[in-house]
């Protein structure tokens, strides 16, 4: 069994993970088992690199709010801004401080430069607007749909005014009160004006589409696309707030089974644009099912990935990333008898292995699950290792 895992390690390249796959995957998922490493952010940022040079990948898409994604797109397609003001405002979560995704920004706009609009590189963040602690107003993006709209057709189609729309919406704070997540009785997802909101946004999203020539001719493909980004936002915000009122037990599935639904709709645009490299969490990625507790509550939902992954069948690739020690979170070397033990023994410092033919190898041994100290680093589940197309193992992250 040591022999065909061994045999099954291959050093972590484009072209080694190519060969995991029948064709060309039009998203190449790479998942992370924990956020805010740069060690697994410089792995992503020079698989990126080989993808693009070796294999025509255009597009990376990683976990950060969608609505800010395009700072960054405008900037490594034509250099608008600065480094500063784009890692400032065009990255959510903190991720903008991350010396390694500040060196992706670097290279994409020196790649950039100088070649024509179709084989620039683009970027794109698949998040929600959603924090662990609530959701955004849907402000922005419902009024930038209304803007982009309300310029270029005619206002007799148009089911609002633009102050109609800032008078349902009300002051913003409204929309972002943390102890909404909590005490549905405190937001305001479900009152009279919210679920106007939903219908009109409902009707300005079917407007776009059913203006599309006239729209793609009147401004441009990527401006009627991001008109598109606006649509998807708003009506997903609304309907999250809707839910952030609700009172039944099923409340929170709801809720994390809706933020991966906006997720899974913002990585099926970017599928049709072309090959792209998808990074986030290994639990937005996969194909099984996401399970978590909160609190006494456990919940289970589909993840992007498996979303995705239904829709796009062979053009979904998916690797999981594991980890041996992150020491500095007191996770240590793991056990031999578990997964990630059976990979820390192979010699490279870092690999990717062909899932199912690991889990081949195993054949009827049952490894371990590995317990972790630090609730931070999520585990690989030996029981779908052959839900994961690859693993890649990083033997040690060392402190940033």
């Amino acid at each position: 069994m040591a022999t065909d895992i061994k045999d099954a390690a291959r050093t972590v390249e484009a072209a080694a993970v190519m060969k995991l796959f029948p064709a060309r995957p039009r998203l190449l998922a790479l998942g992370e088992p924990t956020h805010g490493e740069d060690t697994l952010l410089d792995l992503r940022n020079e698989l990126f690199r080989q993808l693009v040079e070796q294999e025509g990948y255009r597009t990376i898409a990683i976990e950060s709010d969608c609505m800010m994604g395009p700072v960054v797109d405008d900037y490594v397609t034509s250099g608008a801004g600065t480094p500063d003001e784009v890692m400032e405002h065009g990255f959510s979560h903190g991720w903008g401080a991350s010396a390694a995704n500040r060196g992706l920004v670097r290279w994409m706009r020196a790649y950039n430069d100088g070649r024509p609009a179709s084989e620039c590189l683009r970027f794109a963040g698949f998040d929600g607007p959603l924090e662990i602690t609530g959701a955004a107003s849907p402000r922005q993006a419902l009024t930038a749909l209304h803007g982009y709209l309300s310029t270029r057709v005619d206002a007799d189609l148009l089911p609002c005014t633009g102050e109609t729309v800032d008078r349902l919406l009300g002051a913003d704070d409204r929309w972002t009160n943390p102890a909404a997540m909590m005490d549905p009785a405190r937001s305001v997802g479900q009152s009279a004006e919210a679920r106007e909101l939903r219908l009109l946004a409902d009707d300005l999203v079917a407007l776009l589409d059913a203006q599309t020539p006239h729209l793609i001719t009147a401004s441009s493909r990527d401006d009627w696309d991001r008109a598109r980004l606006y649509g998807r936002t708003a009506t997903g915000l609304l309907r999250y707030h809707f839910w952030m009122a609700d009172t039944s037990p099923g409340r929170m599935t709801r809720l994390v089974g809706l933020r991966d639904q906006m997720m899974a709709d913002n990585l099926l645009v970017v599928a049709g644009r072309g090959p792209a490299l998808v990074h986030a969490h290994n639990g937005h990625l996969q194909r099984d099912k996401s399970m978590m507790r909160m609190g006494d509550l456990p919940l289970e939902w589909w993840s992007a990935g498996a979303i995705v992954s239904a829709h796009l069948g062979e053009g979904y690739g998916f690797l999981a990333t594991a980890l041996g020690t992150i020491r500095h979170q007191g996770v240590d070397t793991p056990p031999p008898d578990t997964v990630e033990g059976l990979l820390d023994a192979l010699p490279e410092d870092r690999c990717v292995i062909d899932a199912p033919r690991l889990a081949a190898a195993l054949g009827d041994t049952r490894p371990e699950p590995r317990v972790s100290p630090w609730f931070g680093y999520s585990l690989l589940d030996p029981a779908h290792l052959a839900d994961s197309d690859g693993i890649v193992f990083v033997k040690d992250v060392p402190q940033g």
